[in-house]
């Protein structure tokens, strides 16, 4: 399973167009995505951020490993779920489409591959040059509109950066917020 995880991952990152058509023609049932791809990959990112905070900081301090995993953890599916909610209903507000919170969870949880492995190659704190990439989501996004998502030409552009802001910012914006509500998580 892992390794499928990886292959997929590296496909959306490397060859988006690509993956998007495969991911186009894959069957999958309701929750096996969520349980095949999404939950171990919030699960890496999860293990990172604790491992992250515990071997690359002088002091071997395991309560600031464990707040930095919750924060990350609870910012990870808050963001996925608040990210797919936000476009199913936008789906249907501004796009004029049917809902359809399977197909968005599944858009949302592909395009945020880049940011979740971005995520866990990011614990090494020299390597912070590399959240740039993370725009790269847009690309992700821009190709799977079309084939994935049956985005017309002339709103592909519009529903790509109401995507991409909505996959990039949630996450962000649940541990902005974490971090203001409970002052202990911040370190």
């Amino acid at each position: 399973m892992y390794k499928e995880i990886f292959k997929l991952v590296v496909a959306i990152i490397s060859q988006p167009g690509k993956a998007w058509d495969i991911l186009t023609r894959k069957e999958e049932k309701d929750d096996e995505f969520l349980s095949r791809f999404v939950y171990p990959l919030i699960g890496f990112v999860t293990v990172a951020a604790f491992l992250g905070v515990l071997f690359t900081r002088k002091e071997f301090d395991v309560e600031l490993a464990l707040k930095s995993s919750i924060r990350t953890l609870v910012a990870a599916f808050g963001g996925f779920y608040l990210a797919s909610y936000l476009l199913n209903e936008i789906w249907q507000g501004w796009f004029k489409r049917e809902k359809d919170m399977k197909l968005c969870q599944r858009f949302v949880g592909y395009s945020s591959s880049l940011m979740f492995a971005l995520n866990i190659v990011l614990i090494l704190p020299e390597f912070f040059f590399l959240r740039i990439f993370v725009l790269y989501t847009f690309y992700i996004v821009w190709e799977g509109a079309g084939p994935y998502m049956q985005v017309e030409e002339k709103i592909r552009l519009k529903f790509v950066g109401t995507a991409t802001g909505l996959i990039l910012l949630t996450p962000w914006l649940i541990e902005v917020i974490l971090s203001m509500l409970m002052p202990g998580l911040r370190f």
